[in-house]
């Protein structure tokens, strides 16, 4: 803790003590923050892509292999240790005005606190819901209101351009491949978006809600037959080498199924959605793959 408030006190520059602050909306609830801060220190990569979006400006970001559409934001910001392992001395010493953590930094928040005001952005659940709030929450703090509001109408154009392409053309199974083994989520897990949000009827209602999706096998998929079959690869997704899930499901049980036979298996860009999830490039990159193959089977039927 004298180690912390050692870091706190090397934070506080003047220009942080005279900031004006702004109430916006955080995981935790209503928080004041300094407006439009100066220096920002951003530990989750849902809020680097949205800030990004944004055109804000972000100082220091994990260590991290980032989706390659964040790579350049990446590039041009300081490491400062991992998302579960900040280093807090040299964030300390770029002397923030902010630090946005949540997520997999979630953790961090009470001591990174202990350096400069931090925020819990976390997105949990309600994906869209908590990706939008989220978004509308950093447009008032860098006052970026009108590209916030902007952004906010592109993603409801796209939902419902979803629910529309979504209509009559079946139901879907969400499956995501890790290391040989496949996991189903429904509609109320951490994907579960792509069911409730975007229209598409769940081929199988009973599956359990579990962070890390319900382990099931090839036989249960060619039983609960999927007119779609969404596909997430756990390991392209974080840079792992190892058998693509393309391989892995290239099986005569996973041919068999509906989805299979009329080419309705869909491997989704796995690093937008399973490490950016809830940000608004990753919502609306994610969506638009959905519905662009919602589409296409509509003209080719």
């Amino acid at each position: 803790m004298n180690r912390l408030a050692t870091l706190a006190a090397l934070a506080l520059t003047p220009a942080a003590l005279a900031a004006q602050t702004v109430e916006i909306e955080t995981y935790a609830g209503p928080v004041s923050v300094p407006q439009a801060p100066e220096k920002v220190v951003v530990l989750d990569i849902a809020a680097i892509d949205s800030l990004s979006a944004l055109g804000v400006s972000i100082d220091a970001v994990p260590q991290f292999t980032p989706p390659a559409y964040l790579a350049d934001v990446f590039a041009s910001a300081q490491p400062v240790g991992s998302l579960f392992e900040p280093d807090f001395e040299a964030i300390a010493s770029l002397g923030p005005s902010l630090i946005v953590a949540g997520g997999r930094s979630q953790a961090q928040v009470e001591p990174l606190s202990q350096i400069a005001p931090t925020v819990d952005m976390t997105i949990w659940e309600d994906v869209v819901g908590q990706g939008r709030a989220r978004l509308e929450a950093y447009g008032k703090l860098f006052a970026r209101e009108g590209k916030a509001a902007e952004l906010v109408g592109e993603l409801d154009a796209a939902v419902e351009g979803a629910k529309a392409a979504a209509e009559g053309k079946g139901d879907a199974l969400i499956l995501l491949v890790n290391g040989g083994k496949i996991s189903a989520y429904g509609d109320d897990s951490r994907f579960g978006w792509l069911h409730s949000t975007l229209g598409l009827p769940e081929a199988y209602p009973d599956l359990t809600a579990e962070t890390h999706g319900e382990a099931v096998s090839f036989e249960f998929v060619a039983e609960v037959n999927p007119d779609w079959i969404l596909v997430i690869d756990r390991g392209a997704a974080i840079g792992q080498e190892g058998e693509a899930a393309s391989a892995v499901l290239d099986t005569p049980l996973i041919a068999g199924t509906t989805a299979g036979q009329n080419g309705q298996i869909v491997y989704l860009e796995s690093a937008r959605l399973y490490i950016a999830g809830g940000g608004i490039n990753s919502m609306l990159g994610t969506i638009g793959e959905v519905t662009e193959a919602l589409e296409g089977a509509a003209a080719s039927n």
